[in-house]
């Protein structure tokens, strides 16, 4: 069908673009990169990692941006990433909240300073709030989520729900993207030997960080699990889910919905995957009762197996699926608990 050739021909794309990221960019011996590093206050997240690999295939000096109160933790994590030669400090309850107000001003200064030609950072919430401000005050465009590297001044994305991918250049004097953690790989822990220096910057008149209340739990997080379990609207009931958090703690795994269950008030929105909420690429996606609408698999379609299970054999999503369950989702979850739980 026209739905299955159009995603096998993403795949395919995505898959070329891959294979050219694999070795570096024919880049200016001039190329210096700025990679914003979005981080939790103690740890480097995941997703930064990823931008560091896009910064590296640029060639060049890597400078990394941490902003945050007394966040040294972070400041000593980012400079062991591979290929950074400096990080730039930029200390106090400012930036408390990763505000944009606060931390574009910052990155502005550094860009006045040092003169970069690439500035990423991670499509991450942190990153997709700061650096379009960024664009702005420099008056350059604004690459978001891309997805390849073609050369200096060339980076691929998804467009229409990941329908289709487009290719931008820039004549811009410095280049600014923020970068899909699935479309690279997420650098080592280790190798880079970045020098932290600081740098100035001062409190917003324009916003105030008040509180963050963050959902706790002992499941790995969404874009990092390596297993994923997905509902959708057809689990009915938010008490339902119950059934598919037991199972992903039995597979150590993540639990994610749709936008459907997540506005059918099942499952909160920290866990929505797709175009509107988060994107990932799990070893193993496992779904229940997932139709396979374009804008979920937005958010899934990078994933290493996809394995659907519905009642319907005509869902879109069996189109797209490794391995599918023609079934009732209450029927099959016992029956893979069961399974699982004998070994």
């Amino acid at each position: 069908t026209q739905s299955t050739w159009d995603f096998d021909m993403l795949r395919s794309a995505l898959s070329r673009a891959s294979s050219q990221q694999a070795r570096r960019v024919g880049a200016s011996r001039d190329a210096s990169t700025l990679v914003y590093i979005d981080h939790d206050g103690k740890n480097v997240l995941p997703a930064t990692r990823s931008a560091i690999t896009a910064a590296a295939q640029l060639g060049g000096d890597i400078t990394a941006l941490v902003a945050g109160s007394g966040a040294t933790d972070v400041v000593a994590a980012a400079g062991k990433l591979p290929g950074v030669t400096r990080v730039l400090f930029a200390n106090g309850d400012a930036f408390n909240g990763q505000l944009p107000e606060a931390i574009a001003p910052v990155i502005e200064q550094a860009q006045k300073q040092f003169k970069f030609s690439h500035i990423f950072a991670p499509a991450s919430a942190a990153g997709k709030n700061v650096l379009p401000r960024v664009a702005a005050k420099l008056d350059v465009a604004m690459f978001s989520e891309i997805v390849g590297i073609q050369s200096e001044d060339t980076f691929v994305r998804n467009v229409y729900a990941g329908n289709a991918i487009q290719t931008v250049k820039s004549k811009d004097p410095v280049k600014v993207a923020t970068v899909r953690g699935t479309a690279f790989q997420k650098c080592a822990i280790e190798g880079g030997s970045g020098k932290a220096e600081n740098i100035a910057g001062g409190a917003s008149t324009s916003s105030e960080f008040v509180k963050q209340e963050l959902v706790k739990s002992e499941r790995p997080a969404l874009e990092a699990a390596s297993i994923v379990v997905c509902g959708g609207r057809a689990l009915k009931s938010k008490e339902n889910f119950d059934i598919l958090f037991k199972l992903a703690d039995t597979m150590k795994g993540a639990v994610g919905a749709t936008r459907a269950a997540v506005d059918a008030g099942y499952a909160t929105n920290d866990m929505q995957i797709g175009q509107t909420g988060k994107i990932i690429a799990p070893t193993l996606y496992v779904g229940f009762g997932v139709s396979g609408a374009i804008q979920h698999l937005a958010g899934m379609k990078d994933s290493k197996v996809i394995v659907v299970v519905n009642k319907d054999p005509d869902a879109p999503f069996f189109q797209v699926a490794d391995y599918g369950i023609v079934g009732d989702l209450f029927k099959v979850v016992p029956e893979m608990q069961a399974a699982l739980e004998k070994k």
